[in-house]
């Protein structure tokens, strides 16, 4: 399984950001054998808007399966549900902590936004 975390640094050690289409980077890891990929997401990080959906794209064209995050606006998770990527909000900690959590059944998938557009 392909799993997407918004990330602030480019390692799995890195601190989760805690925004999604405004992350500073977005790191694509295979649950089996925590290879990953590291997005740079400099695009969006001072997008007028659509960062989220922007993001979202990404995190499609790149086949996530799952995206950990601290907040997922309602654009943003809507783009994401229509990706049939599933979204975990209220990650923390480092994204090796956000995996692990995910994959320990401590992460639950979200059914809705948990904060309203930009924020």
């Amino acid at each position: 399984m392909k799993i997407a975390v918004t990330s602030k640094g480019t390692h799995l050690d890195s601190e989760v950001d805690p925004r999604f289409g405004r992350a500073a980077y977005i790191i694509i890891v295979d649950s089996e054998t925590l290879e990953f990929e590291v997005v740079d997401n400099k695009e969006n990080v001072n997008a007028l808007k659509g960062a989220g959906i922007q993001a979202a794209r990404m995190a499609s064209d790149k086949k996530a399966d799952v995206l950990l995050t601290g907040f997922c606006g309602p654009n943003a998770f809507k783009a994401m549900k229509a990706a049939k990527i599933g979204v975990a909000n209220d990650a923390a900690g480092t994204v090796r902590d956000a995996l692990q959590a995910y994959l320990d059944g401590k992460l639950p998938l979200s059914d809705a936004a948990n904060v309203e557009g930009q924020w």
